[in-house]
């Protein structure tokens, strides 16, 4: 059973309008279904996250709940974010998540942050480029992005293998849990240059 502090953060959320009119139920299933991906490549769970556009609390929360590990939440909505931070304040919240307000572009320059995490995720962050560009410089190398993916299993060439190898990632496929996940593994240090300047990224996508 779902511990009673995420369920009441999620109907939070989803009443404010930051999450989807879905079943709580059916959200927490698909977040989970980030865990169940990185379940398949390692026996213990990250030693610390984040979370990518997180302001509705998905699937950050979730994850946080099920690993009680760091979890850093990123997202630029002022709002969104506030409203996280009230929720992790709650007695019986989880102790070791971070609330960062701002772009990814610039957060990730923050050297406390750059290339420490195990994992990144992001759900509903952008398209495919620049969902890559944002999040890479967050991992170390050896780190691992999870991308929630469209339902259609026939969709091909949403990532570009050769723009992917120069940010520093390798996409290992897409994998189901219910929904559908794009793997992508972090094979060498991000070059200086990424992410470029905020706003550029969705401007000018690299592919």
């Amino acid at each position: 059973m779902q511990n009673d502090w995420l369920f009441r953060a999620l109907e939070q959320s989803r009443a404010r309008g930051y999450l989807g009119p879905a079943d709580i139920e059916q959200q927490i299933a698909h977040a989970e279904g980030f865990a169940q991906c990185w379940d398949d490549l390692y026996a213990s769970p990250p030693s610390e996250f984040l979370d990518l556009g997180s302001g509705g609390g998905l699937p950050g929360l979730v994850l946080l709940e099920r690993w009680s590990c760091r979890a850093v939440l990123v997202d630029s909505m002022i709002k969104r974010m506030r409203f996280l931070t009230e929720v992790l304040a709650e007695a019986d919240a989880p102790s070791n998540a971070e609330v960062i307000t701002g772009r990814a572009e610039q957060v990730a320059r923050n050297p406390l942050l750059s290339g420490v995490f195990d994992l990144v995720t992001a759900r509903s962050f952008g398209p495919p480029a620049v969902t890559a560009e944002c999040s890479v410089r967050f991992l170390r190398v050896g780190g691992v992005l999870i991308v929630s993916e469209p339902p259609d299993d026939s969709e091909t060439g949403r990532w570009n293998k050769e723009i992917l190898a120069e940010l520093g990632l390798e996409a290992k496929g897409r994998v189901r849990h219910g929904a559908a996940f794009q793997i992508l593994l972090k094979t060498s240090p991000t070059p200086d240059k990424y992410p470029r300047s905020i706003g550029i990224p969705g401007k000018s996508p690299l592919f």
